[in-house]
């Protein structure tokens, strides 16, 4: 266990009990919060930039319109 560590128990350790509690609360919800910031999660801004178009065009179509930019 790192020292840090270490003097982050007693200091809570030496905390009256309803004081304690609180910091134990608040360890938790940053806990929590850390979790939820999860690098993992991709987020695509462009996600539904094209909905206007509605359903004119299928995947495939616009498969073979890329293809065309592409030559």
């Amino acid at each position: 266990m790192s020292s840090s560590t270490h003097s982050v128990e007693e200091k809570i350790r030496s905390l009256p009990p309803e004081l304690r509690d609180e910091a134990i609360h608040y360890i938790d919800e940053l806990v929590r919060r850390s979790k939820k910031r999860s690098p993992s999660t991709f987020r695509c801004v462009a996600e539904g930039s094209l909905a206007y178009l509605g359903n004119r065009y299928s995947s495939v179509d616009l498969q073979h319109k890329a293809n065309e930019w592409r030559d």
